[in-house]
C-alpha cells in the first residue's frame, strides 16, 4: 500500500495515539480530524513491521540516554531502529520531526528525513 518498507518500534502505535489524543484534547483536532488521523494510523500499522521490546533494545536505549539528550521514549525509538539496522545505520533513513531525536539519529549514522 505505501511502497517502502516501514519498520517501527513496538511502542510507536501508543506514542501516535498519545499525540492524536493530546491534540484532540487541546482542541487542535476536530472530532473528524481525530477520526481521520486514527484511520491513517491504523492503515499504516497494518502495513508496518515492528521491532519488539527485547533486552537488546533496552540496552541500546540506556546507552543512548547516556550520550544524547533524549527522552526515554525517543531513546527506545532510536534503539529499536539501531537493532533493526543491526548497528549499521549507514544508508538507512529514519523519519522524525523531533529535534533531539533527529540530532541523535544523525549522530548514530542514519539519514534523517525530512531533510
Amino acid at each position: 500500500m505505501f511502497g517502502e518498507e516501514i519498520v517501527v518500534s513496538w511502542a510507536t502505535r501508543v506514542e501516535c495515539y498519545s499525540a492524536i489524543s493530546r491534540r484532540s484534547r487541546e482542541g487542535v483536532l476536530s472530532a473528524a480530524a481525530e477520526r481521520n488521523a486514527v484511520s491513517i494510523l491504523e492503515a499504516l500499522a497494518g502495513e508496518w513491521s515492528e521491532v519488539q521490546a527485547a533486552e537488546k533494545v533496552r540496552q541500546r536505549g540506556e546507552r543512548l540516554l547516556r550520550v544524547h539528550p533524549l527522552r526515554s521514549a525517543d531513546a527506545l525509538q532510536l534503539s529499536s531502529a539501531l537493532v533493526w539496522a543491526e548497528e549499521s545505520p549507514s544508508g538507512l533513513s529514519l523519519v522524525c520531526l523531533d529535534a533531539d531525536l533527529r540530532g541523535a539519529a544523525f549522530k548514530e549514522g542514519f539519514t534523517v528525513l525530512p531533510e
